[in-house]
């Protein structure tokens, strides 16, 4: 009797830790306004600054998210979250500065990228990346 309830107690806090997780991913992820509006100070045409883009997506990005964005990574199956489809018109419907803000801040599984790519004109760089996987 005692090893059932103890079974029944670790269940249903499992249940419900997970429940919260799921709803706190699937929540729309707001951005402030301030963001939303915020003009991508790089020129995403540069070269040089394309493949510092691409090679910053495919160190710190790819492993979650796909090479390609298609939220295909090696680490995927093993996460929460929805890794997205940046190739999809839903990723590519945000602004650059949304796009900056998730990078930059994160959420659930998805980690701040303040530390591993501490330069601002650097995450700019990965939001042009991003932009470029459009379908």
């Amino acid at each position: 009797m005692r090893n059932l309830k103890l079974f029944t107690i670790v269940g249903l806090t499992a249940f419900t830790l997970l429940s919260f997780t799921v709803l706190v991913q699937s929540k729309v992820w707001e951005v402030p306004a301030k963001y939303k509006s915020m003009k991508n100070p790089t020129n995403a045409k540069d070269k040089e600054g394309a493949n510092e883009g691409k090679a910053l997506f495919a160190k710190q990005c790819s492993s979650c998210h796909g090479k390609k964005g298609l939220g295909d990574g090696s680490k995927a199956p093993e996460l929460k979250g929805d890794m997205g489809d940046f190739s999809s018109s839903k990723a590519q419907s945000q602004t650059d500065g949304e796009i900056f803000y998730k990078v930059s801040e994160g959420r659930g599984d998805m980690p701040s990228f303040k530390k591993k790519i501490p330069n601002d004109e650097d995450r700019w760089l990965v939001v042009n990346y991003v932009r470029s996987l459009k379908k």
